[in-house]
């Protein structure tokens, strides 16, 4: 595939930038489906246990290209969505608290015929996995998580660690109203490729595949939509619906999970990701990738991906 080149005076149309092949040209099936009071792209890709992936920011389905291969390989339905306001999903004017995000997720599973599904979320997909596993343990077959700490250790070091406080800089620009849309989508979506070369660790993906993460987020309205969790996220910290999501995620994890994380994340620290499994009363399993940083499925996407695949396939994943 040809990466589009990023082009500021011409809008790009979620069908140009998302409904994309997979590396080598491999062809995945995009459609849409209903949930939640929404519209969600979704592209897939064999047959099998469901495994629904969800994307962290600034990026959407395209970011799991090179799982979604390997789950299809070894038998699984692999199904990459677009969280609401991304990619080629609805952007809709409200809904982006976790816990309405959280429906989105399960809403899908419900929407793709399937009775759950094993969940796998990075970064906000991460933290939205996390808060479904809790609010729909039914629906949630096992979960895996990469570069996010439960929602509760999150808000905790982002109130008491000023390490991980400075580390999340990013987060606390986006409160401020019109400026970070503004500054996503300059100069063809410039700084959405210096975020992820950044966070990166020695091995960040190829130019060619950060143009098409600029492309896709100077689709119209992308920017405002995926900035909107994390305002969420931090401005109900102190409001009712803000205390009442943290008491709701009291309740435990209650499947199999896999806690992913990079050694080198300058974005989510080790030490903050580190003891969410005291939210889990189900197998919990820890892996450090050494020398990756905040992208480890893309940095090093054959270790991620058979970690993955392997623990999936494990009938005891607490060994």
């Amino acid at each position: 595939m040809t990466a589009p080149t990023p082009d500021s005076s011409v809008p790009p149309t979620a069908a140009t930038a998302v409904r994309l092949d997979l590396p080598g040209g491999q062809a995945v099936t995009h459609r849409d489906v209903a949930a939640n009071g929404a519209r969600f792209h979704v592209a897939e890709l064999g047959d099998g246990p469901l495994v629904l992936l969800l994307h962290g920011f600034p990026q959407f389905w395209w970011t799991w290209r090179h799982q979604m291969t390997a789950l299809a390989d070894a038998g699984y339905r692999a199904v990459a969505m677009d969280l609401r306001g991304v990619g080629g999903s609805d952007r809709t004017p409200r809904g982006y608290d976790p816990a309405n995000l959280a429906l989105d997720i399960t809403g899908v599973v419900r929407s793709l015929g399937e009775p759950d599904a094993a969940l796998v979320g990075h970064d906000l997909g991460g933290y939205l996995a996390w808060t479904a596993a809790v609010m729909r343990p039914k629906l949630v077959r096992r979960l895996v998580v990469s570069s996010m700490p439960h929602p509760r250790r999150w808000r905790s070091a982002m109130l008491s660690d000023f390490g991980q406080t400075r580390a999340s800089s990013h987060i606390w620009g986006f409160q401020r109203p019109f400026v970070p849309e503004r500054q996503l989508v300059a100069d063809g979506g410039a700084l959405v490729g210096e975020l992820i070369r950044d966070w990166s660790g020695p091995r960040p993906p190829e130019d060619e595949d950060l143009a098409v993460y600029r492309r896709a987020m100077c689709i119209p309205s992308t920017a405002h939509c995926s900035i909107e969790p994390y305002r969420w996220m931090m401005r109900s910290m102190a409001r009712p619906d803000g205390i009442q999501f943290n008491r709701r995620m009291k309740r435990p994890v209650r499947v199999p999970t896999l806690h992913l994380h990079g050694s080198l994340d300058p974005v989510m620290r080790t030490r903050s990701a580190a003891g969410s499994g005291e939210y889990v009363e189900a197998p919990y399993r820890w892996r450090l990738f050494d020398g990756l940083g905040h992208f480890p499925h893309e940095e090093d996407p054959v270790a991620f991906s058979s970690e993955l695949v392997n623990w999936l396939k494990d009938p005891e994943p607490d060994r």
